[in-house]
């Protein structure tokens, strides 16, 4: 009887391992190496998927992408049985090829909606080539959305797309389009980013022969994504803060002030052990990017870090930390207002907000970014911690007014003029 397992075949390796399909055909066994891999430490051989637990970020979208090559697998299968095929070793192997990419499938891809069906198909075991990783739920549902959107124009346009039409008169219809459904300036620039992504995937396999998409005025639109940041006054109000009625919102507001004080990523926030701490430094090795930091304990993550006896609570979503977070802020009256400036349907539009209305896990991390600056410490040093590769791009993600590096521009002066003063 056939059966389908996953397996990892190095249980006692201290390294991400593959994990493997292993499908018994009676006494033949296939074993095929998938491209999703994970630390032994973290794979349940007896339910054959990743353990459910805080240490592995991926957990998620591993265990999906494991269900859906099970389920194409039982698909294949029983498509294969219907119509009157044995699935054998060999057979299955080459359908998996197929599946993961390896090969192409005989049937040819004959238009634009072929291909975009497909490459959607495939983005359940797609990986990016850039970070390696396993494509994400969240971008697999954009392009889900892009394709959608695009055979949405084309039944109000009442045209049918093929790669030729893809032209620039097309790219400013489209977002002419997209402008009128009233969408954000960077909701716009995703879909076109999708869709060139879908184009050169097209053209790279010989099957798209147009190239109007890398002209230079076939184009993302984006603007800079409105956020906010606590300065340290605000930081010291939530810590003085008194939520010892709620369990909940202070082990909330802890977590942010750990996070705002180490600059650390939420999924590494929730990461760190004692082991990790040595002579009040904490290195790490970041979840994202793979880097290793070291981040000095500055006095209220050493306060709080002692509150806990190093047992601080991790245990929560980055979704139900965000809800108890905005609770958090709200009662501890983070509510200057502030203007946020959007650019929708092609016009620029300012809503009023609440300061808490704004504030999520990222903003402990911009937070420690912004007050770090503008205390003077080398932006170089801090860029080791934020990850940032250019200072422009660093710069950009802070949040500084102009009034405040005309204060940073002031206190230089001050300090680089006076011994000249002096000696004077």
């Amino acid at each position: 009887m056939a059966e389908l397992r996953f397996i990892i075949r190095d249980m006692e390796a201290k390294k991400p391992q593959s994990i493997c399909i292993k499908y018994y055909f009676g006494k033949d066994t296939l074993l095929y190496a998938t491209r999703l891999k994970v630390l032994p430490i973290h794979w349940d051989p007896e339910k054959y998927r990743v353990k459910n637990t805080k240490y592995c970020i991926e957990k998620d979208d591993l265990n999906e992408n494991l269900q859906d090559i099970e389920n194409a697998i039982n698909k294949y299968i029983i498509q294969s049985v219907k119509d009157g095929f044995i699935v054998n070793k060999e057979k299955l192997k080459h359908f998996l090829d197929i599946h993961f990419g390896k090969k192409q499938e005989n049937k040819a891809v004959k238009n634009l909606h072929e291909f975009f069906q497909q490459f959607i198909d495939q983005n359940e075991t797609r990986f990016n080539e850039n970070s390696g990783k396993i494509i994400g739920y969240r971008a697999k549902l954009e392009y889900k959305r892009t394709f959608s959107t695009l055979k949405k124009f084309e039944s109000e346009k009442e045209i049918n797309l093929d790669f030729e039409d893809i032209t620039l008169d097309f790219y400013s219809d489209f977002v002419a389009y997209l402008q009128n459904l009233d969408l954000a300036t960077n909701t716009i620039g995703r879909h076109i980013i999708n869709l060139k992504a879908v184009l050169n995937s097209a053209t790279e396999k010989g099957i798209n022969k147009n190239l109007m998409f890398k002209q230079a005025k076939f184009k993302a639109l984006t603007e800079e994504s409105f956020s906010v940041a606590l300065d340290e006054s605000e930081l010291e109000i939530l810590h003085k803060h008194d939520f010892s009625n709620s369990s909940r919102l202070e082990k909330t507001r802890d977590l942010f002030l750990i996070g705002a004080w180490t600059g650390l990523r939420f999924s590494d926030l929730t990461r760190i052990k004692k082991e990790y701490i040595k002579n009040d430094i904490l290195t790490l090795k970041q979840q994202k990017t793979g880097g290793v930091v070291a981040i000095p304990m500055l006095p209220i993550f050493k306060e709080i870090w002692d509150k806990y006896n190093g047992e601080i609570p991790l245990d929560i979503s980055v979704q139900k930390f965000n809800e108890n977070l905005k609770d958090v802020c709200k009662a501890a009256k983070i509510n200057s207002v502030v203007e946020k400036i959007i650019t929708k349907g092609g016009k620029r539009k300012i809503d009023q907000k609440e300061k808490w209305e704004l504030i999520g896990s990222h903003t402990a991390r911009r937070s420690f970014a912004t007050n770090m600056y503008k205390s003077g410490f080398p932006t170089v040093s801090l860029m080791q911690i934020t990850g940032h590769k250019t200072e422009s791009a660093f710069l950009k993600y802070i949040k500084v007014t102009p009034e405040e590096h005309a204060k940073l521009l002031k206190k230089h002066w001050e300090k680089y003029s006076k011994p000249e003063k002096e000696e004077k």
